[in-house]
C-alpha cells in the first residue's frame, strides 16, 4: 500500500483482534463519564493502556457515530508502553520488545474510521524477563526495565539483553526478582530516576517490604533519593517535577527534593485502586488503578484507605486535573478484568488501532513506501 492505493479491511471498534482473551472480552463493561468524549475530541487525543491480565492493548478514541470507540489487539502480556515524539509505538510484551510504527498517512483511514493503525515492524525477541516500563533512547533503542535480573537493559543483536545499568545494593547479576525494580522516568533521552519494591538482596526479598520500603534511584548519582514508599511506580518527569504513583497507598504525588537532592514523596490525589500507569497532557494526568485482587496487593494501607473513603478498588483510567486535584472525567472497567499496568496518551490522533503480531491482519496488511 501507498498513499494513492486503498487500505485493507479491518475490524471495527470494540472488536478484539485474533490472539485476544476472547473469555475475557466476554464478560467486561466500560462505563465513561459524560465529559470524556468533549475531552478527547477538544484535545484531540485518544488513549492506549495495556493489561497482561487480559493479554490485550486497548486503544481509546472516538467513533464516526459521535461516541466512545475502544479497539483491542491481542498482545503477548502486554506491559510498559512509550509513545514517541514520530509516533510510533514500543511495548514490552511478553518475552519480546515490539515498536510499532502508524503505518497511515495523514489523509488516510481504515474502515473510513481509523487515522492511525499501529503495526508491529521491529520485534526483538528477549525472552522472559518480566520487563516492565520502557523508553527510547536519543538513538533510538529501546531501554526497560528488566525486572527479574534487576536491572536496566537495552536490546543486543547477539543476547537476550545489554546491562547499561543496576542498582547499588545488588550484588550479582543473576535470575531473581529481588527489588522488584519496576518504573523508570526518562529525561532527555536517558533514564533519570527508577522505583523499586525494596533494596532487597535476596530473591523475592522485597514481598516482605512491601508497606514501607519502596525507593526512588537516582540513576545518575546512584544514590536512593526517596525512601518510604508503598509499592511505587510509574515515576515520571513533568514540568520540571518528578511525579510517581504511591501504589500501596493509592496515591498520586509528586517527590520533593532539597538542596543535598534528597527527596520526600508529597501526596496530591487519592485514587481509589492499586495504581499503575502515569501520562501527562497539560495540566491533566491519566492515571491507571487497578484493582488489589492478589495476595501480593493485599494487607496494604490501600485497604484501610478505601474502607475509609466507603468505596470499592476498580479498575480503569481516571484523568486529574492537577490544579484542583480532582477527578474530570473517567473509564472504568467492570467484570473480567481488573488489572492495567500501564498507559500512554496519543496526540493527534481520533481513532487509532493496532495490529496484533500473530494476526491475519498482520498477515494481510502490507505497505510500502511511495516510488520516487
Amino acid at each position: 500500500m501507498n498513499s494513492k492505493q486503498k487500505q485493507p479491511e479491518h475490524p471495527t471498534d470494540n472488536t478484539p483482534q485474533e490472539g485476544a482473551n476472547q473469555a475475557a472480552t466476554d464478560t467486561v463493561e466500560y462505563s465513561v463519564s459524560g465529559g470524556l468524549l468533549a475531552r478527547l475530541a477538544n484535545l484531540n487525543i485518544s488513549i492506549a493502556f495495556s493489561s497482561y491480565q487480559s493479554g490485550l492493548l486497548y486503544l481509546i478514541g472516538r467513533n464516526r457515530e459521535g461516541g466512545i470507540n475502544v479497539h483491542q489487539a491481542g498482545m503477548p502480556k502486554p506491559m510498559g508502553l512509550c509513545i514517541e515524539d514520530d509516533g510510533s509505538l514500543t511495548m514490552t510484551a511478553g518475552f519480546q520488545i515490539m515498536r510499532f510504527e502508524n503505518v497511515l498517512e495523514a489523509d488516510q483511514q481504515i474502515n473510513n474510521q481509523f487515522d492511525a493503525c499501529y503495526v508491529p515492524r521491529t520485534v526483538y525477541v528477549t525472552g522472559h524477563l518480566d520487563a516492565h516500563d520502557v523508553g527510547v533512547n536519543k538513538q533510538g533503542k529501546p531501554i526497560f526495565v528488566n525486572t527479574r535480573y534487576n536491572c536496566l537493559a537495552t536490546v543486543s543483536n547477539r543476547h537476550s539483553f545489554e546491562v547499561l545499568w543496576k542498582p547499588p545494593f545488588i550484588s550479582a547479576l543473576v535470575d531473581e526478582d529481588r527489588c522488584h525494580l519496576n518504573g523508570m522516568a526518562m529525561q532527555d533521552g536517558k533514564p533519570r530516576y527508577v522505583t523499586a519494591v525494596s533494596r532487597s538482596d535476596t530473591i523475592d526479598g522485597w514481598r516482605d517490604r512491601r508497606g514501607d520500603g519502596g525507593i526512588v534511584i537516582n540513576v545518575e548519582s546512584n544514590e536512593i533519593v526517596c525512601t518510604g514508599l508503598s509499592m511505587p511506580h510509574s515515576p515520571r518527569m513533568h514540568n520540571g517535577e518528578l511525579w510517581l504513583l504511591n501504589s500501596g497507598t493509592g496515591e498520586l504525588g509528586v517527590v520533593n527534593f532539597d538542596s543535598d537532592g534528597k527527596g520526600t514523596f508529597e501526596p496530591r490525589v487519592f485514587c481509589p485502586g492499586f495504581l499503575r500507569g502515569l501520562a501527562f497532557h497539560g495540566n491533566l494526568a491519566f492515571v491507571g488503578l487497578s484493582k488489589p485482587r492478589y495476595k501480593r496487593f493485599e494487607g496494604l494501607e490501600l485497604d484501610q484507605r478505601l474502607r475509609d473513603a466507603d468505596s470499592e478498588p476498580w479498575c480503569g483510567i481516571q484523568i486529574i486535573d492537577l490544579t484542583s486535584g480532582s477527578c474530570v472525567d473517567w473509564l472504568r472497567i467492570d467484570g473480567k478484568i481488573g488489572e492495567l499496568y500501564d498507559l500512554e496518551v496519543i496526540s493527534g490522533v481520533a481513532t487509532p488501532m493496532a495490529v496484533a503480531p500473530d494476526s491475519q491482519e498482520a498477515a494481510s496488511l502490507i505497505t510500502f513506501a511511495a516510488e520516487k
